[in-house]
């Protein structure tokens, strides 16, 4: 028996920081999205605390940026082993830093906005069955309970949708019901997980030590708790286990070489930490993102940013595509896209947990000979910068284009729009001002009339020093905030070209 059905445009399973960050993008392009959510209500359990540049970047292209700055801290370095670390400052991004800030700010902020544009959020909503056709999807969830009625003894309710993209974290549903493998590993087993108070505030913002015989974390939330998370190779625990407040404090203790103190833990867990990335994003009409695309160990911080990254580069595809505007091809350059993307971050992310956890003479040997190798090569430390930060990712593009296709776009600095958004009199006076409009953006001193017939589907815009280093070159950014294309003093035809390729037909033809 089927209790209800719901029917729209994209149905998205997980509110966490990916699902939400891509039912605001939808919502906001006038695309039907519900967003379907296990949980009854709303968790402050947090795992992440980084928020990295090119994340603050295309929260900043939301106007989320300098709200969630507010409710953290900004650490212009990391520490990875004792003398190792990455200077983020001269990162070359309005954010030259981490910002240190519990999972949770960012959830709310990115629910608030997806449902004031329009999404549905539905909680408490088990997905149990998953089917496919060549129109559309149909996801099946465990009834609900309403306010002042029961579910109905053995129903289901069914929601039809378009497309669906599941986002429901490394133990994905979603991905099970597709059938889809998630090879890998478990790197770390049996790692501590705590919120505790502390008697002394460590000296630095994030507080990283390792020996031999495990390491441990601290993090401020910022109220007087902080995060632990810590690791023994010496125990072994199933994941859920408890640990006493006694055991917390040694292991922090020994790991970090100071006693700050911990007291009044008011949660305590234990989990295992994977390397995991399935082979393909994409099974038909349903794509995989986040961690239920890709899991890896927590150095380094990447994991909340790498899926709101998975998030910003699928969304404006899925609204082309539920518009008519979008061929599978460009669908499919998720996959050819951000699998790179995850991998790179597995092996990165990989590769510092096995250097900070080295047991071996050889391994120990290899992290000090890195750890002074980067201490005297600038361009070591800056490619390090960029990788952990995201501000490094890069694109493929066709061999003949263009250098700066398939790049991330600098914020640049702009003159007035030819084309203003309704309500909004005031032109953004930066890149990322115009990409909340949700479109393409043209940038040129002298192209705007040959794209007035897209219009509706683009900004344009000029440089603000029409002489610099943009002065003959017309730029396509995508509302990723990535150059679809670009050329030096193109003709007529090859811009309109190049929008109809990324944009669709011209609202004339």
């Amino acid at each position: 028996m089927t209790a209800k059905q719901t029917v729209t445009d994209v149905l998205i399973v997980g509110a966490g920081p990916t699902g939400l960050l891509l039912a605001g993008d939808l919502a906001a392009a006038g695309v039907r999205v519900t967003v379907l959510e296990k949980r009854d209500t709303e968790s402050n359990l947090t795992r992440a605390f980084a928020v990295h540049a090119r994340s603050l970047e295309l929260l900043d292209a939301r106007g989320l940026a300098d709200d969630l700055i507010a409710t953290g801290r900004p650490l212009t370095s990391l520490r990875l082993f004792d003398r190792l670390r990455v200077d983020l400052g001269q990162l070359p991004s309005r954010f030259p830093f981490v910002l240190i800030t519990p999972q949770y700010h960012t959830e709310r902020l990115l629910q608030e906005r997806a449902l004031k544009a329009g999404a549905t959020l539905l909680r408490g909503a088990e997905v149990v069955a998953l089917r496919q056709d060549a129109e559309g999807v149909t996801v099946e969830t465990l009834p609900r309970a309403r306010t002042g009625e029961a579910a109905a003894d053995g129903a289901t309710e069914t929601h039809r949708a378009t497309y669906v993209v599941g986002a429901d974290g490394v133990h994905s549903t979603v991905r099970d019901l597709l059938g889809i493998p998630f090879p890998g590993e478990s790197v770390v087993n049996s790692v501590v997980l705590a919120d505790v108070r502390l008697d002394r505030a460590p000296d630095e913002l994030i507080t990283v030590g390792a020996n031999e015989s495990g390491f441990a974390f601290l993090a401020p939330f910022g109220d007087g708790w902080f995060r632990v998370i810590a690791w023994d190779r010496a125990e072994q625990h199933p994941d859920g286990t408890a640990p006493s407040l006694d055991r917390i404090a040694e292991l922090t203790r020994d790991a970090l070489g100071e006693d700050y103190g911990l007291h009044d833990a008011r949660w305590s867990s234990t989990f295992h930490s994977d390397e995991r990335q399935v082979p393909n994003y994409r099974s038909g009409r349903v794509f995989l993102a986040g961690d239920a695309a890709h899991c890896h160990s927590p150095a380094g911080g990447q994991g909340m940013n790498t899926g709101l990254q998975d998030a910003a580069n699928l969304s404006w595809k899925l609204a082309a595509a539920v518009r008519g505007r979008a061929t599978d091809a460009l669908l499919d350059t998720y996959q050819t896209e951000r699998h790179p993307v995850g991998k790179a971050v597995l092996r990165t992310s990989g590769a510092l947990i096995r250097l900070a956890l080295a047991q071996s003479a050889p391994t120990r040997a290899l992290r000090g000979a890195l750890t002074s190798l980067a201490d005297h090569l600038d361009v070591v430390a800056e490619r390090g910068a960029r990788t952990v930060s995201g501000i490094g990712i890069r694109y493929p593009a066709p061999k003949d284009a263009h250098p700066l296709a398939g790049r991330r776009v600098p914020d640049l600095r702009l003159t007035a729009l030819e084309q203003a958004r309704e309500g909004e009199p005031d032109a953004p006076e930066r890149l990322y001002e115009a990409l909340r409009a949700g479109t393409f953006v043209l940038v040129s001193n002298d192209q705007q009339p040959a794209a007035e017939p897209w219009a509706g589907r683009l900004l344009t815009v000029a440089p603000a020093d029409p002489h610099g280093k943009l002065r003959d070159t017309v730029l396509l950014v995508r509302p990723d905030g990535y150059a679809a294309w670009a050329a030096v003093d193109p003709g007529r035809g090859e811009l309109r070209a190049a929008l109809t390729q990324w944009l669709g037909g011209a609202d004339e033809d």
